[in-house]
């Protein structure tokens, strides 16, 4: 039997031993099932509108600026979630190859990035003096207005 302490803790914050965080529940995909374009898979939190269940039904519309950056974001994050995808659809050809496709762009447009502005960050070889520190942080969008 727990003390009057012990039960009050669980109402501070702290969960009993045998609580469970969460019951997760994530529908199972059919192979090759509908895609949101890269663009509005980040927005929304996925590329699979099977998986899209917002949050208490708010929708997140907002669009994120055309930046080599904004740009990079997307390609990894499609490439992420293909590879998830994949981890339990391994046969489904058309997401293998979307996902080679998306990975080989991503590398092209990282090397331009990295020629043109700079380290992405800290394990990204560079040749010249050490920038990663140098202005402007990703955060500083008055600053941060790439061509």
């Amino acid at each position: 039997m727990r003390s009057r302490k012990q039960r009050m803790a669980c109402g501070q914050g702290k969960l009993p031993d045998t609580a469970y965080l969460a019951n997760p529940f994530v529908p199972f995909q059919q192979e090759d099932p509908p895609k949101y374009e890269p663009r509005k898979g980040l927005i929304r939190g996925t590329i699979y509108p099977g998986l899209d269940l917002p949050f208490k039904g708010m929708v997140n519309k907002n669009e994120k600026p055309r930046t080599p950056m904004t740009e990079l974001q997307t390609l990894a994050f499609v490439i992420q979630e293909l590879a998830l995808y994949l981890d339990t659809h391994p046969t489904d050809r058309n997401a293998l190859e979307m996902y080679q496709a998306y990975q080989e762009k991503y590398h092209e447009l990282k090397a331009e990035y990295t020629n043109r502005v700079g380290p992405l960050n800290h394990r990204t070889p560079s040749k010249g003096p050490y920038r990663w520190l140098d202005d402007p942080w990703p955060w500083e969008y008055a600053k941060n207005k790439e061509g």
